[in-house]
């Protein structure tokens, strides 16, 4: 009787050993698996995130250079129409994460900068200019630098920023929607995201 009892006994003990460890080895396998699905959004997301926008402006130049000491001035103008194609967007795929399987969290570390393109066409008109002052290389060099900076000032106060980061926090909500629906959690910046209204008012 009691050989009957330790064996019923030993058998239950090795059925719940199994039971545990095959428990265990299951828990892995789909926390496995939820990590490839992970790194695998990650990688699918779009690389780029783009805002696109056209600026026109029309400018003048001016340039003026005393010759013969202070006898004369030897002048030169010209004016400058600009048409330009602007590109805001963030390059996701140099964004930086890591995955911590342990404790089943998706930890964004650092978001690229916004990456600003400019593309102007010029177009030169009325281009005036004295014999000793004549137009160089220098000169259409200036001017491109001139609207680069005047074009910088107008993307600055344009929504062309806030509607680029619109379309990143939209990129990164499919994170928190995935991480969410896996039972995971997400951090950016050492600061967990428990809901999309807590993604979009993350400062980046």
């Amino acid at each position: 009787m009691r050989k009957i009892l330790f064996g019923v006994v030993v058998t239950l003990v090795i059925l719940f050993t199994f039971k545990y460890c095959g428990d265990k080895k299951k828990d892995q396998i789909i926390l496995k698996e939820n990590s490839a699905l992970i790194q695998e959004q990650l990688k699918n997301v779009s690389k780029l995130v783009v805002t696109e926008g056209h600026f026109s402006e029309v400018f003048t130049y001016k340039n003026s250079k005393a010759v013969f000491g202070d006898f004369l001035e030897a002048k030169k103008q010209a004016i400058v129409i600009v048409n330009a194609d602007v590109t805001v967007g963030f390059d996701l795929s140099k964004i930086e994460y890591e995955i911590d399987d342990e404790n089943k969290i998706l930890r964004i570390l650092n978001i690229p900068k916004e990456e600003i393109k400019i593309s102007p066409d010029l177009e030169y008109y009325d281009i005036q200019a004295d014999f000793l002052n004549q137009f160089e290389a220098d000169d259409y060099n200036n001017i491109k630098e001139i609207v680069k900076k005047s074009l910088m000032k107008k993307i600055e106060v344009s929504d062309l920023k806030s509607n680029a980061q619109n379309r990143l926090l939209s990129e990164l909500s499919k994170f928190y929607i995935l991480t969410n629906s896996l039972g995971w959690k997400l951090e950016y910046n050492q600061t967990p995201i428990e809901s999309l209204d807590g993604l979009n008012n993350l400062k980046l």
